[in-house]
């Protein structure tokens, strides 16, 4: 298995796509998010964007898909075609209904608009949560401080954005990194971040040939798996967001083997 299954071209655009949400985060006022810290919904799994406010500058949300777009046509000019669609019903209803149902996972209205207006399915969801994930990572800062350990099966506890990236931090510890808030918590060493599972029988892990870095911890009993980067050998740490992007092989590996984010819901008794 080649530990990359994607193209440089594709690792390179998202690269891209992640520097500028990056420079987007930092434009914003720290007044565009204010967080409210609710221990007790928290330690129920509801994530603390859902209790946040944010300020969203939708001329600003406008602009930053604008730029992703301009990018996308840079690297493939037969885009240009596909997101002609922006010119023609992108306003700022458009733009707040967009925020709203990425802000809820809702897939299915992506899918819906997409197949409405004749668009490819995975578009309309990837430029509205492109353009969103730098309110989110604002909220993730503002709340990483009160971010000690997260609920197993709730996803990231700043987002929700299910779990499926850890690092190895010093002395073997295990931390749990979101990669699309940029979120971090710390999770027990051998346990299912999903079904919070311990059975050491039944917690597995799976390498990779060429990947002396990471591997793959999976669940027999939820199904669930994500991926272990041991970063304490690399000189230069990057981002989540980064690891997630150049794991993919190992998600590819676990899928083939049964393994999904999130697990299956199916555990066994």
């Amino acid at each position: 298995m080649k530990t990359s299954v994607v193209s440089k071209d594709y690792q390179n655009l998202h690269k891209e796509i992640i520097g500028l949400q990056e420079k987007w985060k930092e434009s914003l006022g720290s007044e565009a998010v204010t967080i409210k810290i609710d221990k007790t919904s928290m330690s129920s799994g509801v994530p603390v964007a859902v209790l946040s406010i944010f300020d969203f500058d939708i001329p600003l949300f406008l602009q930053w898909i604008e730029e992703v777009k301009g990018l996308l046509i840079k690297k493939n000019d037969k885009m240009e075609e596909k997101l002609v669609f922006l010119n023609k019903i992108m306003d700022e209803n458009t733009a707040r209904r967009w925020i709203d149902e990425a802000l809820a996972f809702n897939h299915i209205y992506f899918q819906g608009f997409a197949e409405e207006h004749g668009l490819e399915e995975w578009l309309p969801h990837f430029l509205a949560e492109t353009a969103l994930r730098p309110y989110l990572q604002l909220a993730a800062e503002k709340a990483q401080p009160d971010i000690q350990t997260g609920i197993n099966g709730a996803g990231c506890p700043v987002c929700g954005e299910p779990t499926r990236l850890a690092q190895l931090e010093g002395e073997g510890k295990k931390e749990l990194h979101c990669p699309r808030c940029l979120a971090h918590w710390n999770d027990k060493r051998v346990s299912c971040s999903h079904c919070g599972n311990e059975d050491h029988e039944t917690i597995k892990f799976i390498t990779v040939e060429g990947d002396a870095a990471s591997q793959i911890q999976v669940c027999e009993k939820c199904n669930g798996y994500i991926k272990i980067v041991d970063t304490r050998q690399f000189i230069n740490k990057p981002s989540a967001a980064i690891l997630d992007l150049t794991t993919l092989h190992l998600d590819f590996v676990a899928q083939e083997h049964g393994y999904h984010t999130g697990g299956s819901g199916e555990t066994e008794n």
